[in-house]
């Protein structure tokens, strides 16, 4: 197994969309063509993962200064549990390496409908490398765990992180900050 980043072009949008929509429920999912157009002009990596010729999954990272927030990270379901997950993040702490590297993650709701995924999900970040963080982030109505690797991210990194991706005229009408 060998997993490559590549940027996204035309052909792996179908792929990725269809991914994005399939692992991540609606309230958690900004429209698409956003996330497109944002990695089009260089605001965000939207990156395919491939093994040789095999599309495996994506991930859409945001970049500011020594900070990488790891927006999205989806592998193909019939992938899952082979190991990619876990090589994907080997490569993507290389490939950033000197940034502090965080992510959202679901929080241990015991309550909801998925809550054994949510435990598997932070026992597999821990068990490469992540640390849970002492804040959560607020995006639109939804609350997150924040996992990270290289120390935490304050609020305001955090607020100019999002201003930077989605602009300053548009960040008056996206809710997404950390809460301490």
């Amino acid at each position: 197994m060998k997993v490559m980043f590549k940027k996204a072009n035309k052909k792996d949008y179908k792929r990725i969309k269809k991914l994005f929509i399939s692992a991540f429920p609606p309230e958690e999912r900004p429209p698409f063509f956003i996330l497109k157009s944002k990695a089009e002009k260089g605001k965000g990596d939207m990156l395919s993962i491939y093994d040789g010729e095999v599309f495996i999954g994506f991930v859409y990272i945001v970049c500011r200064l020594d900070t990488a927030y790891l927006f999205f990270f989806a592998i193909e379901a019939d992938k899952r549990g082979c190991g990619y997950g876990s090589a994907v993040l080997v490569e993507l702490l290389k490939e950033y390496e000197g940034k502090r590297l965080f992510l959202a993650r679901e929080q241990l709701d015991e309550n909801s409908d998925n809550y054994d995924e949510r435990v598997r999900r932070h026992k597999f970040y821990l068990k490469n490398g992540f640390c849970d963080l002492p804040v959560k982030i607020k995006e639109g109505n939804v609350i997150y765990d924040v996992m990270g690797v290289g120390g935490s991210v304050t609020a305001e990194e955090y607020d100019l992180l999002i201003t930077q991706w989605c602009g300053k005229f548009m960040r008056k009408f996206v809710d997404m900050r950390i809460i301490e």
